[in-house]
């Protein structure tokens, strides 16, 4: 049988190669050629190139795309760093009250880091991450969102949550592992997660977050289910191949997904300049398809912009989206890292001075007329109050019973899951003194 498939393939082929001695058709083909017989002439370097993978013209001449000889992809922004509009066509025209909002968003945000922050620093909790400097990426993309839009976080995207209306109570809970976390402890500190507010549990793994969004975002275009897929990350996580991967699906797949990159300078120790070689991250995306936008990340007017923008269109036309907003992480990694062996004070003063996203918004605020001197001492002074009062109360409660480790996984608990649930009852009951256990709920 084989035999037989190799000498029809050939004889097909001498068919496709000689012609009519007339100039008429190729012998053996009919007045209507299938698409594989046909064969094409180009005359000139104008004719394009029918090849599948690309659609681009010929050139004559050996030439290597240099990455850097364009100025780079531009930054978007609308207000300047004095909180005035640069162009009013580009003002968003929100009301004051939902101005309003953002700024409460943002420096509640600021204020609860503090205290969780000093919290760890006193060993009440074991570990915390601040979002100082970026909190302009996440409210001014919050804000542009629908409630019901899936938010995919990576692990520096509380104001997403905050601008929500997340319980003070319930970011303490999570960092707090007691009874009252919607996880039930069995996460380390600042990985928040709510069904409620269409938030996915944070996954520590780096980009893990970006294939999954755009799986949830397939799955939403294929219900028409009118919602679009934001996924967060940071230039760091740009670098893994889940990036690379989930790009390239959401682009053929076409998903109504938004890519949002915080480019904030550095991936924990390692910075831009030692992470990639091109133009940020922005430009990998009409790389596969994608349209793409870098913002200015302390606009929060920019970012909302931006995101809206991005959101309308990734819900209408079915396509991803990305967008790389350009900021500056002002605060440590996290408690386990100590940037100043990396960078020096002054870069830091320079941005936590001179632009930053809380600063600038309120200069807007108050050019407006819309918030004093006055307003901000008190809001200051209630805000704290606010996060001290869930503070108190987090820290008053018990943990949550041990046995929940090895629930909600499976709808039935296989056997090697029960064994080990077994074990560790019997481990308490007999080493129980050595442990803290009057601090569990029973």
């Amino acid at each position: 049988m084989q035999g037989n498939n190799f000498h029809f393939l050939r004889r097909r082929k001498a068919r496709q190669l000689f012609s009519d001695p007339k100039g008429g058709r190729k012998l053996g083909e009919s007045e209507h050629p299938h698409r594989w017989q046909q064969q094409q002439h180009f005359s000139s370097l104008d004719d394009k190139p029918q090849f599948p993978g690309a659609s681009a013209e010929f050139i004559d001449k050996l030439e290597f795309i240099q990455p850097n000889v364009i100025s780079g992809i531009p930054i978007y922004r609308v207000m300047d760093r004095q909180g005035q509009i640069i162009n009013p066509s580009e003002d968003p025209h929100l009301p004051q009250e939902k101005v309003l909002k953002f700024y409460k968003s943002m420096t509640l945000l600021n204020t609860m880091d503090r205290i969780l922050y000093e919290s760890q620093r006193q060993g009440r909790i074991s570990f915390y991450m601040t979002n100082y400097g970026e909190e302009g990426t996440h409210v001014g993309s919050a804000a542009a969102l629908d409630d019901t839009d899936l938010v995919f976080g990576q692990y520096r995207e509380a104001g997403v949550l905050m601008y929500r209306d997340y319980p003070l109570e319930l970011f303490m809970a999570q960092c707090y592992s007691n009874v009252s976390d919607l996880g039930k402890g069995r996460q380390m500190p600042v990985h928040y997660g709510c069904r409620e507010r269409h938030f996915v549990t944070i996954s520590s793994p780096l980009a893990t977050q970006i294939p999954q969004a755009v799986g949830a975002a397939y799955a939403a275009k294929r219900a028409n289910a009118n919602r679009v897929v934001i996924c967060y990350f940071g230039e760091g996580a740009a670098s893994e191949g889940d990036a690379h991967a989930g790009f390239n699906f959401a682009a053929t797949l076409e998903c109504p997904i938004i890519f949002f990159c915080r480019n904030n300078g550095y991936a924990i120790s390692t910075p831009t300049s030692e992470q990639y070689r091109g133009d940020g991250i922005a430009a990998r995306g009409p790389g596969y398809g994608i349209l793409s936008i870098r913002v200015d990340g302390n606009d929060v007017f920019a970012v909302y912009n931006a995101t809206k923008e991005a959101r309308r269109r990734a819900v209408a036309e079915n396509q991803p989206f990305l967008i790389e907003a350009m900021t500056y992480r002002i605060g440590h990694h996290s408690t386990s890292d100590d940037s100043s062996a990396y960078r020096s004070v002054d870069e830091v003063n320079y941005w936590d001075k001179q632009d930053h996203p809380i600063s600038r918004l309120r200069h807007h605020l108050q050019s407006r007329g819309w918030w004093d001197d006055e307003q901000e001492k008190a809001w200051r002074k209630q805000s704290r109050k606010k996060v001290m009062e869930a503070f108190e109360q987090a820290e008053r409660k018990l943990k949550p019973n041990p046995n929940l480790i090895f629930s909600d996984v499976y709808q039935e608990m296989p056997a090697q899951l029960r064994k080990q649930q077994e074990s560790l009852a019997r481990h308490l009951q007999t080493y129980g003194e050595h442990y803290p256990l009057d601090h569990f709920e029973k």
